[in-house]
């Protein structure tokens, strides 16, 4: 019994990785480019909001 169980389990695991090989994506590597970051908005101005919120009474 105890056979049975670990081929079957064998069985199962190898049958997965056959199907994760078949169904991953295939994508190509790109070449690395020296490209700088693009900044979005160098200026950025935090605004503080102060407003004191009203007691919920609970």
């Amino acid at each position: 019994m105890f056979v049975t169980a670990i081929t079957i389990i064998t069985a199962l695991v190898a049958i997965n990785f056959i199907l994760l090989h078949f169904s991953c994506n295939k994508v190509d590597k790109s070449v690395k480019t020296d490209k700088k970051p693009i900044v979005l908005s160098p200026n950025r101005i935090l605004i503080e909001d102060n407003e004191s919120l009203a007691p919920t009474g609970s």
